[in-house]
């Protein structure tokens, strides 16, 4: 004798007299149901043995439960760089409040990022989150074509169809690179480089610009700036530039903690002491920031709450809702030891 079938979300509509959208409204509370409908629902679930699952309400409202991220870096930052595993946690934090999930793509070719959010728009997400923002960046258009829903993620409050209208998670990286700027001028120093990172990406075209404003404010000379690419091989490579030229800086900004803990390495090499000859900062707050010798000042940019907003956003959106730009104000300088006055003369 064959066990009996399972009810499904089709039954439950079917005996309420209501369609399998409205059954999941009732259960999801993402849309009004009047109370009469869902207690009707309610009953003939119970009639029926019918429990609602993610996999139901699904089918019902023709959405996959989960969301996209498309990471197009070298594989080395991926694994090193502390913003990304911070921000994830957040994604998930919020995520796993909904029942849904994250996909999460690495590619190393615009051909291959390209495929992605083509097979994601397909079906396989609900909507994405768009990192690494660039300039002009060809991805507003991609999606919008596409018809697959996006948050940006970016450094700054975006200008008037910056993002294309988008819906946009924003901080102010400015600010902490002025007040690193002001840490390091206000120690003594009057040669301070900055290690940047490409400037093809928002935000390291805004903390280099910020870096730029702040030592020309204070009448400092702002051309000591070496592009790297946030791996620790750039930083290391930037710093022996930096160290090698006939007038060496006395302090350098890098552009995050990878590169900067790099940059150390290589000064420690040599014999130059940090911070007694040369005084360092780094961006990001990586875990292993704080237990260097000495412990290397940063800016904490809040990527667990930015990857909570970034969901939080693109729910909302899928939701009919129009976001717009959402402040992350979560960006902060740590002042540890790794800055001090210069050596004298």
């Amino acid at each position: 004798m064959s066990a009996p079938s399972r009810a499904t979300i089709g039954d439950v509509a079917r005996l309420a007299g209501v369609s399998k959208g409205t059954v999941s409204l009732a259960y999801s509370g993402k849309r009004p149901v009047s109370e009469g409908t869902r207690q009707r629902i309610f009953a003939a679930a119970a009639a029926l043995d019918w429990t609602a699952s993610h996999r139901a309400r699904a089918l019902a409202t023709s959405r996959t439960g989960a969301i996209g991220l498309v990471i197009a870096r070298d594989p080395e930052v991926l694994a090193t760089d502390a913003f990304f595993s911070k921000f994830l946690s957040g994604c998930e934090r919020v995520l796993a409040e909904h029942e849904m999930g994250l996909m999460l793509h690495a590619v190393t070719t615009p051909e291959a990022e390209h495929q992605v959010y083509e097979r994601l728009a397909a079906g396989r997400a609900d909507g994405v989150i768009l990192l690494d923002v660039k300039i002009d960046d060809p991805r507003f258009a991609l999606v919008q074509r596409l018809g697959l829903p996006a948050v940006v993620l970016s450094a700054h409050e975006p200008t008037r169809g910056e993002t294309a209208g988008l819906p946009t998670v924003f901080s102010d990286d400015s600010p902490a690179v002025t007040e690193l700027v002001a840490l390091m001028a206000e120690a003594g120093h009057t040669r301070i480089a900055h290690v940047a990172g490409p400037a093809h990406y928002i935000h390291g075209r805004i903390r280099q610009e910020a870096f730029r404003a702040a030592v020309r404010e204070r009448g400092l000379d702002d051309s000591l700036v070496i592009e790297g690419d946030f791996t620790a091989a750039s930083g290391r490579d930037a710093t022996a530039r930096l160290l090698d030229l006939p007038e060496p800086p006395t302090a350098i900004l890098f552009a995050n903690d990878m590169m900067a803990i790099a940059g150390l390495s290589l000064a420690r090499s040599r014999g130059v002491r940090v911070p007694e000859d040369l005084s360092l900062s780094g961006y990001d707050d990586s875990e292993l920031s704080a237990h260097l010798s000495p412990a290397l000042t940063t800016v904490s940019t809040g990527a667990v709450r930015r990857g909570e907003l970034a969901v939080a956003t693109l729910l909302a959106a899928l939701a009919g809702e129009a976001p717009g730009a959402v402040l992350a104000d979560h960006t902060t300088v740590l002042p540890r030891g790794s800055i001090a006055p210069p050596p004298r003369p």
